[in-house]
């Protein structure tokens, strides 16, 4: 019981925002991540887990049954759900995907702006605690729980300082690699010339609609999340 009060303690705490060096430092970190493709292609890892706990997330609360995640070495995943093969809810759980790191890095910001950045990281340490239990591959397993254990050093062991800063730079990442990831599906679609079954495809064949549109719906709604997301995390 002692813990579990200290850590609601930490986790609805405020801390001040961060000062401008801070800000504008941790974005650049976070596009550095996105530039280099060695470190991209390490924390791409990061934006795919997010990816599939948005299409879970979105799939229970449609109605749908979890039937499992999957993540695999090459930055790929895989959700699987039952329920209807058609439908709103079949449409919002294919759509969540892409745009899912966009409204977490969203709110993340809302959150920062409000100082609760150690708040913030809790609640990612929930959500990947969640998350593993419904893990189905040794890959995804081991994962979720490498990043479950960079979270918990950060939040647990780190000082204030460290917190508040790592905090800012995952939620630039998410905001940043967002729309990236987007272009990333356009290019991988170019590349499949119409053979593709991307969550685009998907979306295309469910609503009888070209799959380019829902890339164009996804590059939208992440670069409108950017936008309002750095003015929160700036201002």
């Amino acid at each position: 019981m002692d813990l579990i009060s200290e850590i609601w303690q930490r986790a609805t705490s405020t801390q001040a925002p961060a000062v401008p060096a801070v800000v504008v430092v941790t974005a650049g970190v976070a596009l550095l991540c996105l530039a280099l493709p060695r470190l991209w292609h390490l924390t791409r890892h990061a934006l795919t887990i997010v990816h599939e706990g948005a299409h879970a997330t979105v799939a229970v609360l449609t109605g749908r049954r979890l039937a499992g995640i999957r993540l695999h070495s090459d930055t790929s995943g895989l959700t699987v759900s039952v329920g209807r093969p058609r439908g709103p809810g079949m449409v919002a759980t294919a759509f969540a995907g892409y745009v899912g790191p966009a409204v977490l890095g969203l709110g993340a910001a809302w959150l920062l702006g409000r100082g609760y950045a150690v708040g913030l990281l809790w609640l990612l340490v929930l959500a990947l605690a969640l998350l593993l239990l419904q893990i189905r591959n040794w890959y995804g397993l081991w994962t979720v729980l490498v990043s479950g254990v960079v979270l918990v050093g950060v939040t647990w062991w780190a000082p204030l300082e460290w917190q508040v800063t790592f905090a800012y730079t995952v939620t630039w990442f998410l905001l940043l690699g967002a729309p990236r990831a987007v272009l990333e599906l356009q290019h991988s679609r170019r590349r499949a010339r119409g053979r593709g079954q991307s969550d685009a495809d998907i979306l295309g064949n469910l609503t009888r609609t070209p799959g380019i549109l829902w890339v164009g719906i996804f590059l939208v709604v992440t670069l409108g999340a950017l936008a309002l997301g750095a003015f929160w995390l700036v201002g």
